[in-house]
């Protein structure tokens, strides 16, 4: 019984035009198409929430820990950054693209690859070189969807913030992430970097980069 009816299935999967009209299939196509749209769309805020990223403790017990000291997190304006803020593009084609990338830390999770916070602290200089690297490949994307070049007054900056902000961000020499790194989460153990990293992905000493960190980095940099 079972047998002819999935046989039965499948023959008008094969033909439907054979057995539906075309008006009921073009009906039908449409509300499945808003159907799987919706189920998607929703499926992608879900997991593109705060509440998401940190329900695995691997984020909630180490990085998460780490922002809610910092100004991105409590602040006198009551504005606060969460993690798909600043993690994920606004974009939707950006956020589709970074979704796929991310689709990666789904297999790190199910092997336990940073499920010990000694496997995290281990892996953590890599971690963050491949999210400096990503940023400085977007040109900071995260960042400036609410920081603007063209809003900020530097008048009520820092004299040494506005002269940074004038020499490299103005003329597109730099951008957030080559001087903001370790803004909201700690800066790794630079002694462990790889022997060949890219310049620009050394933290700015003076800005917000860790002296002692860097001095250990520049160190174990042939």
């Amino acid at each position: 019984m079972m047998i002819r009816i999935l046989r039965r299935f499948l023959h008008v999967i094969r033909q439907p035009a054979t057995h539906y009209s075309l008006g009921f299939l073009t009906i039908g196509g449409f509300i499945m198409g808003i159907i799987f749209w919706g189920g998607f769309n929703t499926a992608l805020e879900v997991t593109n929430t705060e509440k998401f990223c940190i329900s695995c403790h691997e984020m909630r017990n180490n990085v998460y820990e780490e922002l809610k000291p910092t100004i991105h997190y409590t602040n006198r304006s009551g504005v606060r950054a969460t993690c798909p803020d600043c993690h994920v593009p606004h974009d939707w084609t950006d956020k589709i693209a970074r979704k796929m990338q991310a689709s990666k830390e789904v297999w790190g999770k199910i092997f336990g690859t940073i499920n010990t916070r000694e496997k995290f602290l281990d892996k953590r200089i890599e971690l963050a070189q491949h999210e400096w690297a990503r940023l400085e490949a977007n040109d900071s994307l995260e960042c400036r969807n609410c920081h603007s070049a063209e809003s900020m007054d530097i008048t009520r900056q820092s004299t040494r913030a506005a002269e940074a902000h004038e020499r490299f961000l103005f003329t597109g020499q730099k951008t957030c992430i080559n001087c903001h790194k370790g803004i909201a989460h700690h800066l790794p153990d630079l002694s462990k970097a790889e022997l060949s990293p890219r310049p620009s992905l050394l933290p700015q000493a003076g800005v917000d980069g860790d002296r002692e960190a860097i001095a250990r980095y520049v160190e174990a940099t042939p």
